[in-house]
């Protein structure tokens, strides 16, 4: 008896879940999709943190960089190796140089002693400081068709540098490798990176020349700040791996992997959970006769129990294992070493690895999509088998306070059978609300996220960076110099220097702009003319910093401390900085030395010279850009993909139970006389009203959630929120769209009822 009554069980369960095949399917999407962006964004940045670690100590990252233009002696050195806590440590020169007879652009980095910051050779031979010779970026030498043992020539100070290509590799010193923090996106056909040995250095420049030093030390920054003090006798500029643009634009990379897989996936489980609570409320209320059924033939409440709470198992094991498919497919795409992810960093592995924690998470969400099956049938399980046999009735609803007034009389039939069906179906009502505002969330937030973006690229292009040639200046020039270099080609120039602001580092830059080659905007981004009475701060500074304050700091390499007066506000490209003129830096007499000319010159138009060390177009800048938003385009596709699967899911998915419940209510309606397309179109009316609610509360739930993105997901920009009308117009027509779609095919089922069973199923 107990054999037969599995069997019978298990053929009730496959003709149920058959019966109820839209439904079932619509929450294994909803689940699938919810676990697979979990699963995805967790396993890219959990792979990204975890082969990038692999990479950087394999290449012997450095912790700290300290820098001195003027460049450390080999007493420096020395003094820095004698410090407790430091456990390798070398002098460096890291420059843009050009590369000869073509507009591209090397960062040339010469390591005096191999012991940090090294470069993993997977071609050629390994690095030898004593042979004089090249080790070139593997990405730039493939995009560029270089190979071992071709010559390579680099222009630096005006002497070309001229060797041989020994090897090719990769660095983590350049993981994201950009020509400087203006540049997006890496270009790796115009802009790469190169280690020279020192020997073939010093045979060409003469001289030794190391601004920088790298080191590896557990020290905290504050304590290895006093002990470089200690040793050098001055307070030099340290900065952590934190802020090399490699390691923090990982992490944020990472973060913002963290992010997504928090965020995103939140909406579709959360949908998901919901619309498996209203459905499976639906479909045991639907079988109530069934589960009288079974307890009259003899089956035990708890075998029932188990018999319908296997379908919230099964329905959280199926989503889950093909969500799990999913997921890798997700972070396989970004993760792809030639695709999204691959563009932006450069790395030798890219394993896909799982986070522990998630194993425990999908258990849970199996466990809870099995408990929802369990609290949605034990209900029904109340009472004898004489009380489950009669149908499910459903709870007498008041009337509406509309229905008390003279205006309900005047109302359409059809405006008054919607009203009360959305009054006495709460729930689905509410989750079919959920699920449009969730379609509109994603279309603002993705499509917003596009404008925003778009509008800063457009905002840099147009109306901050009006040069064509930006010329980048070595240390050791003298600024007369570099001034009459300037005046040769009726440029404007910067400089940039760190300085300590209440123990932060951040850059002032002085600027002599006479000839518009750079542009500044405040914070309704108009342009702003810099005045000579003070310093202008960055977005990021005002909530510490108000116009009209003083402000004191002190820069690197120095004992004096400089009081300014803060005159106004304008919005930074990426650095985090103070601006001012170089009248008012030289009226309250803080040093500086010039780092860049800005000039209409073409390029290949500006002379060689000592004091130039490398040269980078306008327009390399501006296609890292593009590069950057054809990335985003795939990132907007995906989101409004998402939105589309969303709301056809879970509008399907209600409106086949809203049919199924009503089944009776329409069939009396062609009773009366009412033709299929009457009907259907009262069907559709109630999905298009709640649309247009879904809407009205989408779109500006849509906008908090972009400026959220915004906040947690682009802190490096000082980003304007600017959401374009076609965006709202988009939004709306893919919502009403899917809405519209989907009421047809469901109003379609109409056609279909039978009649006879609608009418006697409550007799």
């Amino acid at each position: 008896m107990k054999w037969s009554g599995n069997i019978m069980l298990l053929k009730k369960l496959f003709r149920t879940a058959w019966a109820y095949k839209a439904q079932f399917i619509s929450m294994i999407i909803m689940i699938a999709i919810g676990v697979g962006v979990f699963f995805g964004f967790n396993i890219e940045w959990y792979s990204l943190d975890e082969d990038s670690s692999e990479f950087f100590e394999a290449t012997k990252y450095a912790d700290y960089r300290i820098y001195n233009e003027a460049g450390f002696t080999e007493e420096d050195i020395n003094a820095i190796k004698g410090i407790e806590g430091v456990e390798a440590a070398s002098r460096i020169l890291a420059v843009n140089v050009d590369v000869k007879g073509t507009e591209d652009a090397l960062g040339l980095f010469v390591p005096e002693d191999y012991v940090v910051s090294t470069i993993l050779v997977n071609e050629g031979a390994d690095y030898n400081a004593e042979t004089k010779g090249f080790w070139l970026s593997d990405k730039y030498a493939q995009a560029n068709d270089l190979s071992v043992g071709d010559t390579l020539t680099v222009t630096y100070m005006g002497i070309e540098v001229k060797g041989e290509i020994l090897g090719l590799g990769k660095s983590g010193e350049y993981l994201i490798c950009v020509a400087d923090e203006n540049q997006l996106m890496p270009d790796m056909e115009t802009y790469g990176y190169v280690y020279a040995s020192p020997a073939i250095i010093s045979e060409n420049i003469g001289m030794e020349f190391y601004p920088q030093i790298n080191i590896i030390s557990e020290l905290t920054k504050n304590q290895l700040e006093d002990e470089i003090k200690a040793a050098l006798g001055e307070t030099t500029l340290v900065t952590t791996k934190d802020e090399h643009y490699s390691y923090a634009g990982l992490q944020s990379e990472v973060e913002e992997g963290k992010t997504m897989g928090a965020l995103v996936p939140v909406l579709f489980l959360a949908i998901a959970i919901l619309t498996m609570v209203t459905t499976m409320h639906r479909i045991t209320a639907n079988e109530k006769t069934q589960i009288g059924t079974l307890k009259a033939l003899g089956f035990k409440d708890r075998r029932i129990l188990r018999h319908y709470t296997s379908y919230g198992f099964m329905l959280g094991l199926a989503g889950t294992i093909l969500g799990i498919l999913l997921g890798y497919f997700i972070a396989g795409f970004i993760m792809d070493e030639n695709g999204m992810m691959g563009t932006y960093i450069d790395m030798p592995s890219w394993q896909l690895r799982m986070p522990g924690i998630c194993w425990i998470i999908l258990v849970l969400i199996v466990v809870l999509q099995t408990f929802i099956g369990y609290l949605s049938v034990k209900k029904m399980l109340k009472g004898t088998a004489a009380e489950a046999l009669r149908p499910y009735t459903p709870k007498k609803v008041k009337a509406m306070f509309l229905e008390k007034t003279p205006l309900w009389n005047k109302l359409p039939f059809a405006t008054k059978w919607n009203l009360r069906d959305v009054v006495r179906h709460k729930s689905r009502s509410f989750m079919t609300l959920i699920g449009i505002i969730g379609c509109m969330l994603l279309l603002v937030g993705g499509l917003g996220m596009k404008d925003t973006m778009g509008g800063f690229i457009d905002m840099i292009n147009n109306d901050i960076y009006d040069y064509t040639t930006k010329i980048n200046m070595v240390e050791t020039a003298d600024n007369e110099d570099i001034v009459e270099f300037a005046k040769k080609y009726d440029g404007d120039w910067q400089a940039t220097l760190s300085i300590k602001l209440d123990d932060k580092a951040i850059a002032l830059d002085i600027y002599d702009v006479e000839h518009d080659m750079i542009n500044f905007v405040d914070e309704d981004d108009q342009k702003v003319t810099l005045g000579n009475d003070g310093a202008y701060i960055c977005i990021r500074l005002t909530d510490d910093i108000q116009v009209g304050d003083t402000i004191s700091f002190s820069p690197y390499g120095s004992e004096e401390t400089y009081e300014v007066k803060v005159a106004g506000v304008i919005r930074s490209i990426m650095t985090e900085n103070i601006t001012m003129t170089k009248e008012y830096a030289e009226s309250i007499g803080i040093p500086y030395h010039i780092s860049s000319i800005y000039t209409d010159t073409p390029q290949e138009g500006i002379e060689d010279s000592s004091i130039v060390a490398g040269k980078q177009s306008k327009q390399s800048i501006m296609d890292s850009y593009e590069n950057f938003m054809e990335i985003m385009d795939i990132m907007v596709a995906v989101f409004v993909i998402g939105a589309i699967v969303l709301g056809i899911v879970v509008l399907y998915n209600l409106g086949v139970m809203s049919y199924i419940e009503r089944s009776r209510e329409l069939a009396t309606l062609k009773v009366v006389g009412f033709k299929d397309k009457h009907i259907g179109k009262i069907l559709i009316s109630q999905n298009i009203w709640l649309t247009v609610v879904g809407v009205i509360i989408g779109l500006p739930a849509g906008i908090g959630v972009l400026k959220l993105l915004l906040v947690m997901l682009a802190t490096e920009y000082e980003l304007k929120l600017l959401v374009g009308p076609l965006t709202y117009a988009i939004s709306m027509l893919v919502t009403f769209g899917v809405s519209l779609v989907v009421g047809f095919f469901v109003a379609r089922k109409n056609k279909k009822i039978d009649m006879v069973e609608a009418l006697k199923g409550r007799e």
